[in-house]
């Protein structure tokens, strides 16, 4: 049965919103306001309430989303004007589990923006509620010096989460969903996003009212800034804005129009860098909500203690790494361009641990040490933090039966002729259902390994759910075991999904990358 136009309507204290039934069991409302428009005098400010409107909005069509560093001129459905989200429901429901959706980026863009919930709550049911977010990237985000301190805030791309994450708690009964039932879920930054929030404010537990679980996909752990160290970004912006000259730097930055902005919002090389990251802007250690290295408050304990998911895909680096790397030296100017701290002594055994010899076979068009970059660059960033988070879990009474790992391992023919293999944030669109993603899914996920597409949605919409994976999941499937002591994971691939453990050469190298992680500042 349908809904009449008075039911899609949603009254919220500040405005109501008219959303669409559908017709197939799901009712979304798209672009609602969860914050006021950070524009203005809100720009590098933390994120404000929404201003209230009478008017019933349309809630039918996305907003826009955060603009990106390198986006210029502006695109189309880019805008500084983006603190919204969207949120699909069963129609009719009623006190339902919520999952809040975090999309990666490497904190310079919105690189999972507007994804369709309806295929996550046809999978678990009409048992779910989805809601998807967006978050200031960049310097709209993340600009960080002794000036945005004094005078705007720091880390607002996270205090915007944690302003959707508040919006949940205070709206999201009205949509059907249950307020004490919340999951977020995130790849890449905006995995790395979870964890900050998981150890925020000194693993004190300030947030725990807003997160009750946590599904964590490839999670992309750069290295952290203190605000002395961000200082060269936020000096290099006012000389290439032409702020530098103002007694006021941050006030000329802030009232620059949009378009001279961004203009001039580009990677740059870190000191002592011969090359720009991948990712220029990144959270700041401000004392407050972040407080100290991921990896320290981990080890120390310092992080609230929920029912977690956390895991990555063979090939975490293939897609960053540049194809021409065929010396040591370009192998070193990549990993010090994206952790500038590294040591030369460290830089040595990194390079003894995985391009100890040429790649066997060279991929066409490739130098003979991408695969071996790649690895290292993809196990120092995502795999070897994911397995030591997963550890922390593991090591605590609370936890230590609820945190699972997973290796997706989903083989794609044309990934492995190119020799890119099971690619970052793969699993992302077998999760969501390739038809429900704006990014590209691998075309087999329609094919040959089509089989994944249940196996992974059950999985993850009984985690939602149950806060574990095993209640709902797919019949037939294996039982994920818990991490534990015993580095258990699930190894996901088509035909061959199964437990293993992870291997000690693995281990071995994870050991030695958690040992120099306070040097690469993550």
């Amino acid at each position: 049965m349908g809904t009449s136009a008075a039911d899609n309507v949603k009254q919220l204290d500040y405005t109501s919103y008219l959303g669409y039934d559908q017709g197939d069991g799901v009712s979304f409302w798209k672009g609602i306001r969860f914050a006021a428009a950070p524009v203005g005098e809100l720009r590098f400010a933390g994120p404000q309430d929404p201003p209230a409107t009478k008017d019933i909005q349309d809630a039918t069509a996305h907003g826009p989303i955060c603009i990106a560093t390198g986006s210029y001129p502006i695109p189309d459905g880019q805008s500084e004007d983006c603190l919204f989200l969207d949120v699909y429901a069963p129609t009719k429901a009623s006190n339902l589990p919520v999952f809040v959706w975090i999309p990666g980026g490497g904190y310079n863009s919105i690189a999972n923006a507007n994804y369709d919930g309806t295929g996550l709550i046809k999978a678990s049911g009409h048992n779910i509620v989805v809601v998807t977010i967006n978050y200031r990237v960049g310097p709209y985000g993340f600009l960080a010096s002794k000036e945005v301190q004094r005078n705007g805030s720091l880390n607002n791309g996270l205090k915007d989460i944690i302003q959707a994450l508040e919006w949940v708690q205070k709206h999201i009964a009205t949509f059907g969903g249950d307020p004490s039932h919340v999951t977020v879920g995130g790849d890449s930054a905006g995995g790395d996003a979870i964890t900050l929030l998981l150890s925020s404010y000194g693993g004190s537990g300030k947030l725990t009212s807003l997160l009750h679980a946590a599904a964590v996909e490839s999670p992309s752990l750069g290295s952290l800034a203190t605000v002395e160290e961000s200082k060269f970004v936020y000096d290099n912006l006012t000389i290439r804005t032409g702020c530098a000259p103002s007694k006021d730097t941050f006030g000329c930055l802030r009232n620059l129009d949009i378009d001279t902005l961004q203009k001039e919002n580009y990677n740059i090389p870190f000191p002592n860098a011969s090359l720009p990251p991948i990712y220029l802007y990144r959270p700041t250690i401000d004392n407050d909500l972040v407080t100290d290295h991921t990896y320290r408050l981990f080890g120390q304990g310092r992080f609230i203690k929920i029912p977690v998911i956390f895991g990555y895909d063979s090939n975490e680096g293939t897609i960053f790494t540049p194809h021409h790397i065929s010396t040591i030296d370009q192998a070193d100017q990549f990993i010090q361009a994206n952790f500038p701290t590294i040591q030369k002594v460290q830089l040595d055994k990194v390079n003894s641990m995985y391009m100890s010899e040429p790649d066997n076979p060279v991929y066409e068009g490739t130098g003979k040490y991408w695969q071996g970059v790649s690895n290292a660059y993809g196990e120092i960033r995502y795999i070897c933090p994911a397995i030591y988070i997963l550890s922390a879990y593991s090591g605590h009474s609370a936890t230590v039966n609820s945190n699972w790992g997973y290796h997706y391992a989903v083989l794609d023919s044309d990934a492995v002729t190119s020799g890119y293999g099971t690619t970052h944030t793969m699993e992302v669109s077998a999760i969501w259902g390739p038809q429900y993603v704006s990014a590209r899914p691998p075309a087999s996920y329609s094919t040959s390994n089509s089989e994944i597409v249940p196996l992974m949605q059950q999985y993850w919409t009984s985690f939602i759910r149950s806060y574990n994976p095993n209640t709902y999941r797919a019949a037939g499937s294996p039982k994920w075991q818990p991490w534990g002591d015993g580095y258990k994971q699930m190894f996901i691939q088509t035909g061959d999904t199964r437990m293993i453990v992870v291997s000690d050469d693995q281990k071995k190298r994870c050991k030695y990358l958690e040992s120099i992680a306070q040097d690469l500042a993550q």
